[in-house]
């Protein structure tokens, strides 16, 4: 369990972890000499069943409350510190704001300096602690009186606290490892040390991870859990990590280190925002400083529901920060005014893409509602429903952090109907194929002298936005029970039929044999035209009659290759970019023989009609090669 401390300056904060602990967390000279916390401390106990507490203590003073809001993030139990001789202070408040905004349910108040009063003021304290906590989180949170130079209430708390950890248990160990970067040093013999507060997942001793923003491969050298050496760290442990690859300079509070799949650096998310009673209305496109894990950004808000927020409501908005963090939804995160003097707020990211357009339709905050459910199906079922083209599941497991097991165990319970990484309701399927049956009938009452449509094209013609993986997936149904039949490179109805004239199949049948002859390379019109007699003009003209019906393709300028050979020759380029990752000339050259320069045109036809697409010098597959028929 993690502890922080919480309270105004010069309450006792340190002390009293020192006196639970024995362990004293002012570690910088100023902090000594001038007697104040400036920047985060920590330390550990141990407990009866072996594990350890740790205790994050933060500075009181208003000035440093960007540090405290670094150490907050991430704790588990909130340790309410209140000195009795002062009472509730104004960083008593705020600080009670935060573990509020934060979502820290779980929390007890040390009301310390008991030695230095009387029995009436601690009466009188005791009251205005009981009317701080009101209508709060730590309504119903155990009071200690202690005084930690004496050590009276000292052991009663640490009982407390001990008993607190062994109920609130292990935390969940799904979803990839987040650890939310608050301090970086240099150690002998270890080089470059990181430590936070991992947010979820595990880590191990020789593990890849990735700081985040800066997208830097690190790998773990060796770990300290709790301040005490381990194997393995995991969510909700202090983890001390020493790492090969980066240098000290390289890191900075407010970096994260992750599972490299969840390196997605954001300026934009959506979130919900409450505004703190007793803090002005927040108006649209306010900036504020925003604090989220161990960073500090200036960012502006924008409303999606109305032009302002009034104390103590909250509304949907979009942020846009000043530069790249790392989020994902679910992550608290505090709101300060923009002179960074008062917390006016805070709140919780619900999606890390939000859309630029449309982002205020009632479909889009019907989205943002069920994003804020804490089951995740929610969202998901309803994205299934909204979206005709289906749901990107890797930008949805990413978002909620979701591993491959959680991400399958939710697609499976809703029923949906998954192609690759991409999902669809049941319901949307359905109607997608529906769609699609009407496209093509539609295209044959346009042109009934056409023998089909191109499988691309009907895809645009189905819905211009789906995956050219997924309509093949949504064809198979339909080409397997007889519904739509392919001939060549055409799509058609079974009972759609269009045929050569007598006389153009009469002479294709003349010719063809040529250019099967030589199907990689076959003679151009003018060669054909030299070696049967028939005019040049004529030949011409027959082969793009023959390419009207998809018998022949264009490949070159005059250069005409029959479906056949086009069709063999995808299934090549297909096989090449599945062994090299792309195609280029050479392979294809060493494949069919001939000529370099025919491969180029053949590549280049390929590119052309959206079947590869060119990237610099190589030629990248986009299509299927199904598409050409067999």
């Amino acid at each position: 369990m993690i502890i922080g401390t919480a309270g105004h300056i010069d309450h006792g904060k340190t002390t009293l972890v020192k006196a639970l602990t024995g362990v004293d967390c002012d570690r910088l000279k100023e902090e000594k000499a001038r007697g104040i916390t400036l920047d985060l401390g920590y330390a550990y106990a141990p407990l009866p069943d072996g594990d350890r507490l740790g205790f994050i203590d933060v500075p009181g003073h208003e000035k440093l409350i960007h540090n405290m809001l670094a150490g907050a993030t991430g704790i588990d139990f909130a340790l309410l510190v209140i000195a009795a001789d002062d009472g509730p202070m104004p960083q008593t408040r705020e600080h009670l704001d935060i573990i509020e905004l934060l979502g820290i349910r779980n929390g007890a108040v040390a009301l310390t300096k008991i030695d230095s009063v009387s029995p009436e003021r601690l009466t009188l304290v005791k009251a205005e602690i009981a009317y701080l906590l009101a209508d709060t989180m730590l309504m119903d949170a155990p009071l200690f009186p202690v005084a930690a130079v004496t050590g009276e209430g000292i052991a009663d708390l640490r009982t407390y606290l001990d008993q607190q950890a062994g109920q609130l248990g292990t935390r969940s160990r799904q979803g990839g490892f987040r650890l939310a970067i608050d301090r970086c040093f240099t150690l002998s013999g270890a080089g470059t040390v990181v430590t936070g507060t991992a947010f979820s997942g595990a880590v191990h001793t020789g593990d890849t991870l990735l700081l985040s923003p800066p997208a830097k491969s690190v790998r773990v050298r060796s770990l300290r859990v709790q301040d005490t050496t381990a194997d393995t760290g995991c969510a909700g442990q202090r983890i001390a990590l020493a790492l090969a690859g980066i240098e000290k300079a390289d890191v900075a509070r407010g970096m994260w280190l992750l599972a490299p799949r969840l390196h997605a650096p954001i300026r934009r998310f959506d979130a919900m925002i409450r505004v703190l009673p007793g803090q002005p209305k927040l108006k649209h496109w306010t900036q504020v400083h925003l604090h989220l894990g161990g960073e500090d950004v200036p960012a502006r808000i924008a409303l999606l529901t109305a032009d302002e927020i009034s104390p103590g409501d909250e509304q949907c908005a979009q942020i846009t920060l000043e530069r790249d963090i790392g989020a994902l939804s679910g992550d608290r995160f505090i709101l300060r005014d923009a002179a960074a003097r008062h917390t006016i707020g805070g709140g919780r990211v619900l999606d890390i893409f939000p859309p630029t357009r449309k982002k205020r339709t009632p479909e889009r905050l019907a989205m943002l509602a069920a994003l804020a459910d804490d089951n995740p199906a929610t969202a998901l079922q309803l994205a299934s429903s909204q979206h005709a083209s289906g749901v990107d599941l890797d930008l949805y497991a990413l978002n909620r952090n979701l591993d491959s097991d959680a991400l399958h165990a939710i697609v499976g319970q809703l029923g949906l109907r998954q192609v690759g990484s991409t999902a669809f309701s049941a319901t949307n399927w359905q109607a997608l194929e529906e769609r699609l049956l009407a496209a093509l009938a539609t295209e044959h009452m346009r042109a009934p002298d056409m023998p089909g449509v191109e499988r691309d094209r009907l895809r645009r013609l189905t819905l211009p936005t789906l995956d050219r993986a997924v309509f093949d997936a949504l064809l198979a149904a339909p080409l397997g029970d007889g519904r739509i039949a392919q001939t060549n490179a055409w799509l058609h109805h079974p009972e759609h039929r269009v045929q050569m004239a007598a006389d153009d199949h009469d002479l294709w049948q003349t010719l063809k044999p040529l250019l099967d002859a030589a199907p990689y390379n076959p003679p151009r019109v003018r060669d054909v035209a030299n070696a049967t007699g028939v005019l040049e003009d004529t030949v011409r003209a027959l082969f793009k009659r023959v390419a009207r019906i998809g018998e022949a393709y264009p490949v070159a300028h005059d250069h005409y290759f029959t479906a056949s050979a086009v069709a063999d020759l995808a299934r090549r380029v297909a096989a090449i970019n599945e062994r090299d990752g792309m195609a280029r000339a050479a392979p294809l050259r060493d494949e069919i023989g001939g000529g370099r320069k025919v491969a180029i045109h053949i590549l280049e036809f390929f590119d052309r009609i959206g079947y590869t697409r060119r990237v610099r010098d190589t030629h990248v597959l986009r299509g299927n090669p199904a598409q050409f028929g067999t």
